[in-house]
């Protein structure tokens, strides 16, 4: 028996992770990798093609006969209605045209948008707007040097003149902070020593800490689980974010500040699209970006790799006796599938069923 099929702009890509032969997992869908950050991920290879194989020939002889349940579901069950013709399938794909589209893919997951526009910020938060809210930021205006001593002093800073607070220049300024080498601190005019004293105070107060947990009970982290130090680095990001809450505890003992929020800053880091949420309407959610994916490969140069679409003819030989070919024919045209996707999208109709035995 041989059923022939014609299909056009079939595409075999995969944007999921995981298998249709297999259960989904608990959550209910499987993970989207067809996402501009998931493809150019340098320690996955997410972009997946996909060409016909058995199981899609045996999705596609269930969908033909009108079973609605995926495939693996089919096959577990007792009565699965080609549970002793599947061995005898094989199956030609004839590809006829086969070329890369650029494609634009809705991410329906709910990932927010890394790169979008935020909106409009509102500067009458009462973190830009209160009578504590310039000594606070202020801590992000300190050169290095005064960083230290600060953290030594163990006093909050007071400004004289009251600046202007600007979320956008303090976000330019936390992603400006690089890690500096311990040897390279003296060419700095810093000295290694107060570093030293200014990590262990940090790291070792047990009142600090404690007072830093019971007032920012939402920090994963306090001062004590921070690495200032790491292979012989300063990590000066980590120790502004940290002197940003030794601020705002020590500016505790006269304001009410109790119910501060820093969105975005923990103790030993910054992440700019939380901390501008705040002032904003929301991150925005990512909707779709291209499927796209750019690599360089040894050798080769920069390959670009894009949705693959193909067109052709697939012949489907199933090894059966004239009678089982007659009623499989009879319950293919009872169920009247007109057309079907063949793999992921596309257009593909049956043209010919044959149940004559098929010569080799």
């Amino acid at each position: 028996m041989k059923i022939e099929i014609e299909y056009e702009a079939s595409w075999r890509n995969s944007f999921l992770d995981g298998s249709n032969d297999e259960a989904l997992p608990k959550k209910g869908t499987r993970k989207f990798i067809g996402s501009d950050t998931a493809l150019n991920d340098r320690k996955v290879n997410n972009y997946i093609t996909r060409d016909v194989s058995h199981s899609t020939i045996m999705g596609i002889l269930n969908r033909l006969i009108g079973e609605q349940r995926k495939l693996y579901q089919a096959r577990e069950d007792n009565n699965y209605y080609f549970k002793d013709m599947e061995p005898l399938v094989t199956f030609n794909d004839d590809v006829k045209v086969k070329n890369s589209e650029l494609v634009y893919l809705r991410n329906m997951s709910g990932n927010f948008d890394k790169k979008s526009f935020i909106g409009m910020i509102n500067t009458k938060h009462p973190l830009f707007s209160s009578d504590y809210s310039s000594d606070l930021w202020s801590i992000l205006d300190l050169n290095l040097n005064e960083l230290i001593a600060f953290i030594l002093n163990k006093k909050y800073i007071q400004l004289s003149d009251k600046k202007e607070v600007n979320p956008l220049l303090f976000e330019q300024r936390i992603i400006s902070f690089k890690d500096i080498k311990i040897e390279k601190l003296k060419e700095i005019n810093i000295f290694k020593e107060d570093v030293i004293k200014a990590v262990n105070f940090l790291q070792n107060d047990i009142e600090i800490n404690s007072l830093l947990r019971g007032r920012f009970s939402k920090l994963r982290k306090v001062f004590a689980d921070i690495d200032y130090i790491k292979n012989e680095k300063l990590i000066v990001r980590a120790l502004y974010c940290s002197s940003l809450y030794l601020q705002a505890l020590l500016l505790s003992e006269k304001y009410e500040i109790q119910n501060v929020f820093l969105k975005g800053f923990s103790v030993n880091g910054f992440t700019p699209k939380d901390f501008m949420s705040l002032f904003t309407g929301g991150k925005k959610i990512a909707y779709g970006s291209p499927y796209i994916k750019k690599e360089k490969i040894k050798g080769i140069g920069e390959v670009t790799s894009m949705l693959t679409k193909a067109s052709g003819t697939l012949e489907i030989i199933i090894d059966i006796s004239r009678d089982e070919a007659k009623t499989l024919k009879k319950d293919i045209e009872n169920a009247g599938v007109s057309s079907f996707y063949l793999g992921k999208k596309g257009l593909a109709y049956v043209t010919k069923i044959d149940t004559r035995e098929v010569k080799r």
